[in-house]
């Protein structure tokens, strides 16, 4: 597991909390991470699968930085060095995902093809030598040759930071401003992807209607990101890397509020009803598939009706992606796109091999017009995501910021005493918001005391937001992964002042107001912009621009700056 990152450091404000009551507050209380023991929930209809799948599709696309999707620009698509290998010919392939970050790959073509041939991408995984890595438990080559050699085209490509694919560091992403800008590792990564299945869909000996993909470990985790978010993949095949007790801790496999109330099986279960073939290990993390992960992933296909179309193998092997494996996946795609046959024929793998597999790099990419390195891709980032903000009209800006920072507006508001307190309840899943005072047009947040509580014959509700005041309590240690599973701090905030004013609206005054501490004021401001109903909020001082820095000690929630930042938040509070 990853080290506490700075990030994490300015969420937990670098010390221990004070002790003090939770009152019950489930936030304080559970603490999921990446071998917590998952279950599937259940889902009484497909309604209410379909919209939980939309849900985390959403959610998956926020925390890539892929919300909205940066524009598809063109991709430059390069071929060379085309390599008769016997039975099946390899190329040599880059394209330009974004402008001036590069990604390079390989094509293994069939020798003959009849119209165009299906495709399937391959995602390599952490292996030492990615895309080339040949050894008897995993091998990348062999699994794209012998697919080729059976009729399909086969693309296998870079992660970050493999092979020619150096511009970036592997395992970017983990600094504040980064965070803010929603800049990492998985999504890049899932982006390149998605700019992958462009490449196979664009090349004139691919059916465009038959795309697949597969990927063992760290590229099983890409092939259901990928297959979740994308609906040209027809045919998703993960391998060892589908688990109930462990969700990946590499950076490609981890970012910012990805698996909040969700996990990896429901993830891979957003493929059904597409056809998907689930590859386990007796000695992985996988090794519950066929008494957990399969049947729970099953038990959604059969809500459409196509309980046929998933498929589970489970090799007695330690984390692989071994011959026995690959066969299985031929064996799969034979079934699926080449037609029923006898077991007897299911294809073995006979391709052979280059003597040299370096022979399969590009070599160093530095084409005309490239990025030199992590500084400018990252201020490239910035630049088109600071572009679309400022194209995007208020009311849409609302919306994503709504979904970046996971907050919504409460439309039912449970209640209970404790104490001197009345607790808010908006979002059914055991927030615990205490207030004092009664609802009317006013809600105070001032967690320093710096400005006086008006009276509560004033109609002034005072809320103790999040780990503030008296809603501060002790918790579990803040692991690495805590933001995986969590939301922020402050974006837990914005949410319990979305409560509060939700609660005050229902006394139904004509318009709400906020009074703010200086501390709170970045999180009123957001509030106030994010509520559907009109909100008058002075803050208590100006609330220009911030530096990364500055923004991440008074406001920081992952994506922010993606979004828009302090900028689009003006504008959405201007606009009502």
């Amino acid at each position: 597991m990853k080290k506490l990152s700075i990030a994490l450091w300015i969420l937990t404000m670098g010390g221990p909390l004070a002790t003090a009551e939770n009152f019950g507050d489930r936030r304080n209380q559970e603490s999921p991470h990446t071998k917590t023991h998952f279950k599937l929930r259940k889902f009484a209809s497909l309604a209410q699968w379909e919209a939980h799948k939309a849900a985390i599709k959403q959610q998956i696309l926020a925390s890539a930085g892929l919300l909205p999707l940066p524009p598809k620009t063109p991709l430059g698509v390069k071929r060379t060095g085309r390599i008769d290998a016997g039975s099946y010919f390899w190329e040599k392939v880059v394209f330009e995902p974004l402008p001036g970050f590069f990604v390079a790959g390989n094509l293994y073509l069939p020798k003959q093809i009849r119209g165009r041939a299906p495709a399937m991408l391959v995602a390599h995984g952490h292996w030492k030598n990615g895309r080339i890595h040949d050894a008897p438990d995993y091998s990348v080559p062999a699994l794209a040759a012998n697919l080729a050699a059976q009729g399909y085209v086969a693309f296998a490509y870079d992660m970050i930071g493999y092979n020619d694919t150096r511009q970036l560091k592997h395992d970017f992403g983990d600094s504040v401003s980064e965070q803010l800008w929603s800049f990492g590792s998985l999504g890049l990564h899932l982006w390149n992807s998605m700019r992958a299945v462009d490449v196979l869909a664009s090349l004139p000996e691919v059916d465009a209607r038959r795309i697949g993909i597969t990927g063992a470990s760290g590229g099983g985790t890409q092939t259901f990101l990928l297959a979740a978010v994308d609906s040209r993949i027809q045919v998703a095949i993960p391998v060892n890397m589908v688990s109930a007790t462990f969700q990946g801790d590499d950076a490609c496999e981890m970012s910012p509020a990805l698996r909040i109330g969700t996990n990896n099986i429901e993830i891979a279960a957003m493929m059904a009803p597409r056809h998907m073939l689930l590859l386990s290990a007796t000695g992985d993390w996988t090794k519950l598939s066929p008494t957990e992960e399969f049947p729970a992933i099953r038990s959604i296909y059969e809500l459409y009706g196509q309980a046929g179309r998933v498929w589970h193998r489970h090799i007695d092997a330690g984390h692989n992606y071994n011959q026995q494996s690959r066969e299985a996946v031929y064996a799969y795609l034979a079934r699926i796109w080449r037609g029923p046959y006898r077991r007897s024929a299911a294809p073995k793998e006979r391709a052979v091999l280059p003597s040299k597999l370096e022979t399969l790099l590009v070599g160093a990419i530095k084409p005309e017009g490239g990025l030199a390195g992590h500084t400018e891709i990252f201020a490239q980032w910035q630049r088109i995501a600071n572009e679309q903000a400022a194209a995007r009209p208020a009311a849409e800006q609302r919306r994503v910021f709504e979904q970046i920072l996971g907050v919504s507006w409460p439309k039912q508001i449970r209640t209970s005493p404790s104490g001197e307190y009345l607790l808010l309840e908006g979002r059914g899943d055991g927030d615990r918001v205490p207030t004092r005072g009664t609802p009317g047009d006013t809600v105070v947040v001032d967690p320093d005391g710096e400005r006086k509580t008006p009276p509560p014959a004033a109609g002034a509700l005072r809320v103790e937001v999040f780990q503030t005041g008296a809603a501060t309590a002790e918790r579990d240690f803040v692991r690495g992964d805590y933001l995986t599973f969590r939301r922020s701090d402050d974006a837990e905030r914005v949410q319990d002042i979305l409560t509060a004013l939700s609660f005050a609206h229902s006394s139904r005054p004509r318009e709400l107001r906020l009074v703010c501490g200086k501390r709170a004021s970045l999180w009123c401001l957001a509030a106030a912009a994010i509520a559907p109903v009109p909100v008058t909020f002075t803050p208590a001082e100006p609330l220009g621009d911030l530096s990364d820095a500055e923004l991440a000690k008074r406001l920081f929630i992952p994506g922010l700056q993606r979004a828009g930042g302090l900028t689009a938040l003006n504008k959405i509070l201007r606009s009502k």
